[in-house]
């Protein structure tokens, strides 16, 4: 007979200790036993505190790559929110830049207004308020278009003036927009007189000098005419009404042999601002109107009354 055919478990008269159940059963007791003591009695306490301080060390180790997983997500989430205030911050500041900017230049043109409407109180002839739309880019010329036109009444040869003075006159009419010539332009001349002096004399535009100035031709050389002496307009060319700024002398310069001194002037309107005044020539002013008689009318003669005949007379 085979060995491997032998049985190798016991027979059942022979078996000894208990079976798998009741063990499951005895086990099951014993551990429910020791909970209710150690609830009670807490008697694995000093065994749990050791063995959570034994593990503690690996505790702290594997919890590390967590927080450092959670401390980069919460800086980054940080530095994109401080990105995102900054970009915003900025944005507001650079709105409310331009509307600082906006506000000051509204104030400016407020107040320009103000002074051209107190100007046009005081012109005598019609004005009408123009605004400059952009300067011509001619290396030769010095223009600038206005928005206003032959619809609007503008007229070729109109003077263009703004608070400070003359600026120039329309040289060429469209029918919603003209152009202006200013004063510092070669081709453009007025009659000017010394407000000091008196003295008459004609100023050319001279671009060059002064960086854009007036030149005043053929004065004598012994003229009675200083450094500051104000310039205005005189009135005699029909244009011009009487009495305008036009510039102040800046340099004067006299020459031993040349009869006749150089003079230059500053324009008074180098500060041009977004708004002008447009007058018609002094020529085509309307008549002012003529004042009305304050005399009485002469009383009528009165008509002789009727003699009456005297009584008793025959008729």
């Amino acid at each position: 007979m085979a060995l491997d055919t032998l049985e190798r478990s016991a027979p059942p008269i022979f078996r000894q200790g208990l079976s798998t159940t009741s063990k499951t059963l005895l086990l099951g007791l014993l551990a429910v036993l020791l909970m209710a003591a150690d609830h009670r009695l807490q008697i694995s306490l000093p065994i749990r505190s050791a063995v959570a301080l034994v593990l503690s060390p690996l505790q702290w180790v594997s919890l590390q790559p967590v927080h450092a997983v959670n401390a980069l997500t919460l800086y980054f989430g940080n530095l994109e929110e401080a990105q995102d205030a900054a970009l915003s911050f900025q944005t507001r500041t650079i709105a409310q830049a331009q509307r600082l900017q906006q506000v000051e230049q509204l104030s400016q043109e407020n107040a320009h207004l103000r002074q051209l409407l107190d100007l046009r109180l005081q012109v005598a002839g019609p004005a009408k308020a123009v605004q400059v739309l952009y300067d011509i880019s001619d290396p030769y010329t010095q223009r600038m278009v206005v928005d206003r036109g032959l619809m609007a009444g503008i007229v070729p040869g109109s003077a263009v003036i703004d608070t400070a003075g003359v600026v120039g006159q329309v040289t060429r009419v469209y029918p919603l927009v003209s152009e202006v010539t200013l004063l510092t332009d070669r081709a453009q001349s007025i009659p000017v007189m010394n407000a000091r002096t008196g003295s008459r004399h004609v100023a050319n535009g001279d671009p060059q000098a002064l960086g854009g100035s007036l030149d005043l031709k053929f004065v004598p050389a012994g003229a009675d005419m200083q450094k500051g002496d104000l310039l205005t307009t005189s009135g005699i060319d029909g244009v011009y009404p009487a009495g305008l700024h036009v510039g102040r002398i800046a340099r004067i310069d006299r020459r031993v042999d040349s009869s006749f001194a150089r003079v230059h002037a500053e324009p008074m309107a180098t500060e041009r601002g977004r708004h002008l005044l447009v007058l018609q020539p002094v020529k085509d002013w309307p008549e002012a109107p003529k004042p009305e008689s304050t005399k009485a009318p002469k009383a009528k003669a009165a008509a002789p009354a009727p003699v009456m005949p005297a009584v008793g007379a025959k008729p």
